[in-house]
């Protein structure tokens, strides 16, 4: 006679009750690293900074709240929107993730990006554009990164952190066009890469996930029919990479697992480059 599995207790999952904050997680590969996040036990703080994006990041919440199978709690995700590129809202949105979930945070994926659609040489880069895409992607990351730094080395007790900056693979191929855009994710990948050895001893890892082409808005906004068909070619998969691509890695360096990767920038983009 079979053994009756009631008295099982239930398969912990690896990241249960950590608190996680994904900025720029209402759309794109942001979304999909928060959703993957939330199925391995995390709590979650959907970030968002345009109230255009506000129904898009309440969507977010409601379909990780709904599902029982992600988390044992009535509320595992909460949105919260703050202008990464602001030092008193990246704090504000740090308070909130501690207040909502009476936790500090444990892990921290700076996902929030802006990109010039136009794809400008560094000739006819305007001025401003310049100025927003530094702003959000290289002043957003570093206040970002310093807040969670600080906070999880101050925390009761200890214990780690994870802090995950979403580049790109653009740093290592240097394609024509956008190099602003490329300048300022390698800015990123840069000051995480000396933030790991100035947290040594901490037990806090810092790394960089930097995706190639990724069939996200941001991808198709400004590209053109034939610039999509010359990124597919290009790569030996054939196909332009999915959000659900980047995500699983996320997830590996959120967890215990990935202690030994420390100070790393792991291009996913199927051998685009």
């Amino acid at each position: 006679m079979a053994e009756s599995n009631e008295n099982v207790p239930a398969q912990k999952l690896p990241l249960e009750n950590r608190v996680a904050i994904v900025t720029g997680s209402s759309r794109g590969i942001g979304k999909a690293i928060a959703l993957h996040l939330a199925s391995l036990g995390a709590k979650l703080i959907i970030n968002y900074s345009s109230s255009n994006s506000t129904t898009l990041a309440d969507d977010v919440v409601s379909q990780i709240n709904s599902n029982k199978s992600m988390n044992n709690s009535a509320v595992s995700a909460v949105a919260v929107k703050a202008d990464i590129s602001d030092p008193d809202s990246v704090k504000s949105l740090f308070d909130a993730a501690e207040s909502a979930f009476q936790s500090p945070v444990n892990i921290l994926v700076n996902s929030a990006a802006v990109c010039d659609e136009k794809r400008p040489t560094i000739m006819n880069t305007d001025l401003n554009d310049f100025d927003l895409t530094f702003s959000v992607n290289t002043r957003g990351s570093f206040l970002c990164c310093k807040e969670a730094a600080n906070r999880m080395i101050k925390r009761r007790g200890g214990g780690g952190g994870r802090i995950i900056c979403v580049t790109s693979s653009a740093t290592a191929s240097f394609r024509a066009g956008n190099g602003a855009y490329t300048a300022s994710k390698a800015a990123v990948e840069a000051m995480v890469k000396i933030l790991a050895k100035e947290l040594k001893g901490t037990g806090i890892t810092a790394n960089c996930v930097a995706p190639g082409p990724i069939a996200t808005d941001m991808f198709f906004n400004g590209a053109t029919e034939e610039k999509v068909k010359k990124v597919i070619d290009e790569c030996p998969h054939g196909r332009l990479g999915q959000s659900e691509d980047v995500a699983p890695i996320v997830g590996f360096l959120a967890g215990d697992a990935s202690e030994w990767v420390n100070g790393q920038i792991i291009r996913v983009n199927g051998g685009y480059i």
